[in-house]
């Protein structure tokens, strides 16, 4: 391990914009790094992934992935700053730093094989309304040739994610017919509407346990100021620990929108994105190895539970996953996102040893 490679990878993947969608640029610089390494099959595959080969072909694998978009505009991508023992800036966590652990693995597990076979795979379209489209096509290609994954993430060290968050994404839409502020004025206004819809939909009772999240993410509409709005949008993010709970706040949702609609007011809303659940056993020989080496690299406290994370794609079909971070860090999807240097010394020398073990298990067929 070389950390002031990884810092220094970091910083390069962040300074390329790479929203959901728009991975172009990033995969092509992973990609470049994988040949050189002299990785084998390096390509990329349909759903636009990069993936790159380390043992022979045929044998069963282990997958390493970190994904490679970030939930940033191109327009609010600003370099990332290095202040004392923390790099800031947006995406720098998330995942630029796992992106540049993935690529210190092609370093290490060229150096000294491991014996098995490991698959490096740089992924789209794991934020946002990507719904893991690249995880999911990764592994319906690798197929039953892939044993285990790991996902790996810049931030959240010391958090092992085993089991996948269900969440639902909906729009929401209000059409009115619209008009002058003044000429027309009590007309009903698209604006107006979702506004007090939203109110309602925040009034929507949660349960604390399982923990259980609504959030209005992104509302839209009108044209000018002195205008009616004829049309407005809102997209809702929901999760939930128990599948079944989101799904009965996906209807009462719905059913909140549709009160809205009236002679005067049309109301529809649509799904766009839904992330799965599924899991493996807290003590999976796949867990109990990333415990193992998060302990014996001086991580004390370990915790085992869930998230929307790449992982959540293999884990919804019973394949043994999980996810893992590589620092800590704070302000993640924001412009002041944050990490600290020193730990990622412990964080990745976990990841290999993860990695090593993991592609153990495998070998001896016990995964």
């Amino acid at each position: 391990m070389d950390l002031e490679r990884i810092v220094a990878q970091a910083l390069a993947f962040q300074a390329i914009p790479s929203p959901t969608f728009e991975e172009a640029e990033r995969a092509s610089y992973l990609h470049g790094h994988f040949v050189r390494l002299g990785l084998e099959q390096v390509h990329l595959d349909g759903a636009g992934n990069v993936l790159g080969r380390l043992g022979p072909s045929d044998a069963a694998a282990l997958v390493a992935c970190a994904h490679l978009d970030s939930v940033f505009r191109r327009m609010d991508v600003i370099p990332a700053r290095h202040s004392g023992d923390r790099l800031t800036g947006p995406g720098i966590g998330d995942n630029a730093l796992g992106l540049a652990a993935l690529l210190e693995l092609a370093h290490d597990l060229s150096d000294q094989p491991i014996g098995g076979c490991v698959w490096l795979v740089g992924t789209v379209c794991e934020e946002g309304l990507g719904n893991l489209r690249g995880m999911h096509s990764l592994v319906e290609g690798l197929g039953a040739l892939a044993r285990a994954y790991l996902a790996i993430e810049g931030m959240s060290l010391g958090n092992v994610y085993h089991r996948g968050l269900p969440a639902r994404r909906l729009r929401i839409r209000v059409r009115t017919r619209g008009g002058h502020s003044w000429t027309h004025a009590g007309r009903p206004s698209a604006v107006h509407e979702i506004i007090h819809m939203a109110q309602r939909l925040l009034l929507i009772p949660l349960p604390s346990k399982p923990r259980t999240s609504l959030n209005l993410g992104l509302l839209e509409g009108g044209t000018a100021i002195n205008a009616i709005a004829a049309q407005a949008s809102l997209e809702v993010d929901l999760r939930s620990e128990d599948e079944n709970i989101v799904a009965g706040l996906e209807a009462a949702v719905r059913l909140q929108a549709s009160a809205q609609a009236s002679s005067d007011v049309r109301v529809d809303s649509e799904s766009i994105g839904s992330r799965p659940g599924g899991g493996i056993p807290a003590d999976h020989p796949l867990v109990a190895a990333v415990v193992r080496c998060l302990h014996a690299q001086g991580v004390p406290d370990v915790h085992l539970g869930a998230g929307s994370t790449d992982a959540s794609a293999p884990l919804s079909l019973g394949l043994p996953a999980v996810c893992i971070g590589v620092t800590r860090g704070s302000m993640a999807h924001t412009q002041d996102e944050s990490i600290e240097i020193a730990p990622i010394a412990q964080g990745y020398a976990a990841l290999l040893e993860t990695v090593r073990e993991a592609s153990r298990l495998i070998c001896a067929g016990e995964m």
